[in-house]
């Protein structure tokens, strides 16, 4: 062999030699904690430490069809008309809109909020800030930073914050042992407001299932509930800080999602009639759902006017029967027994869930009101004939006993 080839050779073995070193150890990620890529400071208490991250709106700023600067501008009667008084007018400068991103969705002891985001209401805009523990050892620290900052707002809204999110936080609280702050504070849990609109229209109420549909916000890059924990315990184990990027925008967008279906339910309920039909457009659904909010509110002639449109914006027949049923049933609460007859009279002529109810309202009209046997025994054989009720049967002996004595007199 050459010796030029034979040097030539060498190198490269030497080469291979210096790859070979360089790689036999295993590639290990660079560390990047979470104030090394987000934007946001490490905060300082009694208890230790914890991360803040803070994102800002301005009020010209639209989610979805929702202008965020409309937040400010409602009265703070409006909570009061929608908790039945149970809550007291409060200012929304006082409102604090909270959400938890949690290590497991089934609950318990063993599950931590390690992200709990608050949004509040300024002149300027719409603020979001995220209360973050970047390892177990910081949730001491998070929560006194948390409970400090609610400390200076009297209402706290939530969706579905009742079932889950405030007494995972008073556990959370308790085991470390401090005080909640939610204890004794006003809560308006959202959730069950949106379900009495919209549940006869929408499959799902869920906050992003709303927040397509009635804000018509597409979320885009979302990181499915689900998959959280995941992310986090992942984050945990790598200390890679790009892993909580979508944890953060996930829950931000819940928290603006949350105040801007605020802006629409709140006036909803207890704003004027212009208000909610501004509010609920001319989904016929909606307006029956809260028609019968008003019902049960006994708020009745409100709850009619809102019946009336529902019924004349084409509603399913499922629903459309159901209504014209709890419109009868007002108007004779109201003894309006007139307007309660014509309703029984359309149901009582053709086939639909209320005709028997209907029929057995028109027999108890004509026996009691005009003494009308013969016609009161009619309705209730027609009822009869739909389906056997003792009840019925025992109206029907009587009317024939009431009838055959009315033949008898005239006899």
């Amino acid at each position: 062999m050459p010796a030029d080839l034979k040097a030539q050779l060498a190198v490269l073995r030497r080469r291979v030699t210096r790859i070979e070193h360089k790689y036999r150890e295993p590639l290990r990620p660079l560390r990047y904690d979470a104030e090394q890529v987000l934007t946001g400071t490490v905060c300082e208490n009694t208890r230790g430490s914890y991360f803040l991250h803070q994102k800002f709106y301005p009020a010209h700023r639209r989610h979805g069809s929702v202008e965020l600067g409309r937040l400010a501008e409602l009265g703070g009667e409006l909570v009061a008309g929608i908790s039945r008084r149970e809550i007291p007018p409060i200012e929304p400068a006082r409102w604090a809109f909270l959400d938890t991103e949690t290590t497991g969705l089934a609950g318990g002891t063993g599950t931590c909020a390690f992200l709990v985001g608050v949004g509040t209401i300024e002149e300027a805009g719409f603020r979001v800030r995220l209360f973050f523990m970047r390892d177990y050892e910081e949730e001491p620290a998070m929560l006194a930073g948390l409970a400090e900052f609610l400390a200076g707002y009297d209402l706290v809204v939530t969706y579905n914050g009742k079932a889950y999110d405030a007494p995972l936080l008073e556990t959370r609280y308790r085991l470390n042992r401090q005080q909640p702050p939610l204890d004794g504070k006003a809560h308006l849990d959202l959730l069950f407001a949106a379900r009495r609109l919209w549940k006869l229209r929408l499959e799902s109420c869920r906050l992003v299932e709303l927040e397509n549909q009635i804000l018509g916000v597409e979320r885009e890059g979302d990181l499915p509930g689900e998959m959280i924990p995941y992310y986090y315990f992942e984050y945990l184990r790598t200390r890679q800080a790009f892993r909580l990027v979508p944890l953060f925008h996930h829950n931000v967008m819940d928290i603006v999602s949350l105040a801007a279906l605020t802006a629409v339910v709140l006036p909803a309920y207890a704003g004027p009639a212009e208000a909610r039909q501004e509010c609920l457009g001319y989904h016929g659904e909606d307006l029956l759902g809260l028609a019968r909010w008003l019902r049960v509110n006994e708020c009745f002639e409100e709850a009619l006017e809102l019946y009336r449109q529902a019924v004349n914006s084409r509603l399913a027949d499922q629903h459309l029967f159901r209504a014209l049923w709890e419109t009868a049933e007002i108007e004779k609460k109201l003894g309006r027994r007139d307007r309660a007859l014509a309703v029984w009279c359309d149901l009582a002529s053709g086939k639909n869930p209320y005709r028997q109810a209907a029929l057995e309202e028109l027999a108890k009209h004509y026996e009691h009101r005009e003494k009308n046997y013969s016609m009161a025994l009619e309705m209730t054989a027609s009822a009869l004939e739909l389906g056997h009720s003792p009840e019925l049967e025992r109206r029907r002996q009587r009317l024939e006993s009431k009838a055959a004595g009315e033949s008898s007199r005239l006899i």
